[in-house]
């Protein structure tokens, strides 16, 4: 088969889940994977032909696909912060608002480590990283303030062996970094067991979807996604956030800041939750779309 007929075959496969733009950008991502083609092999090689094996191969992926499985799951990696993370089906695909929150905690991290190693303080930046999934905030963070010391738990033993296997070997050697150490905890749980020391940042992706937004989202996300580091009940959606209150109040360093994600259509009410804990600076960050997406607050 053709390769230009292949994508165009595939694209109107799954037209019915996804808008066409959408759907092709797919096709093309999973021919990426698996034939190592480009997204634009098929306009400047309109000969460019699958073998047979290949096909089959492309055939069985685009039946998982058309089931309404992510894209990520069936290739088993997901992009994220110019990383290339595994992803299983035991943890969320990581996303790409929260490369925003890595992106405003890795500024604040590399000044702390430029201000330590200006005055001959050889301490590294300490870093905690709650419900880390796949480890994708626990490994941008290691990766690109190398140095650092971060540790990340997670109550999922399999999400913590998904974290643990990520492969930056290479990166770690070229950078002169510290591989995360992965923990099992429940943030719901009592901190007080963990001898953890302080830390100067504390980042969570917590559960934040409300059960009754299920309505809103895509089969993709609710038949795939582990709902149990999506969904927290209607009558008590900030349980997480009092968690992460409370974890960052006995393990964050005087001077010390705060990043979490939260649900866009609870800002001010995430915000509280911290500024009642006693933070400081409690501000809600919006994102590329200009949603509430995250909380930074400080010690």
């Amino acid at each position: 088969m053709l390769l230009k007929d292949f994508i165009r075959l595939g694209t109107e496969r799954l037209e019915p889940l996804y808008p066409t733009s959408e759907a092709r950008n797919i096709i093309l991502m999973l021919c990426e994977d698996r034939i190592g083609t480009k997204s634009y092999t098929h306009l400047v090689e309109p000969e460019r032909t699958i073998d047979d094996k290949s096909l089959e191969l492309l055939e069985e992926d685009l039946g998982r696909l058309s089931s309404g499985e992510p894209i990520q799951y069936v290739t088993g990696s997901a992009d994220f912060f110019g990383f290339k993370f595994k992803v299983t089906r035991d943890v969320l695909i990581p996303r790409p608002e929260t490369e925003l929150l890595c992106q405003e905690a890795i500024k604040i991290g590399s000044r702390k480590q430029r201000m330590r190693q200006a005055y001959g303080n050889s301490k590294p930046v300490r870093i905690l990283d709650l419900c880390t999934g796949s480890g994708c905030i626990a490994w941008t963070m290691a990766l690109s303030i190398p140095g650092a010391e971060v540790i990340a738990t997670d109550i999922s033993e399999k999400a913590i062996m998904v974290a643990m296997e990520q492969d930056f070997a290479a990166l770690l050697k070229e950078k002169g970094a510290l591989a995360p150490r992965f923990m099992i905890a429940d943030v719901l749980g009592d901190d007080s067991q963990f001898d953890l020391g302080k830390f100067d940042l504390v980042l969570s992706n917590p559960p934040y979807i409300m059960e009754s937004q299920k309505s809103q989202m895509r089969v993709n996300v609710l038949g795939f996604e582990p709902q149990v580091a999506l969904f927290v009940p209607d009558e008590d959606p900030l349980l997480f956030y009092r968690a992460v209150s409370r974890w960052a109040r006995n393990l964050l360093a005087p001077e010390g800041w705060g990043f979490v994600e939260i649900n866009e259509l609870l800002g001010p009410e995430t915000r509280k939750v911290f500024s009642e804990a006693g933070f400081h600076d409690c501000e809600i960050v919006k994102d590329y779309n200009e949603k509430n997406r995250f909380i930074v607050f400080s010690r």
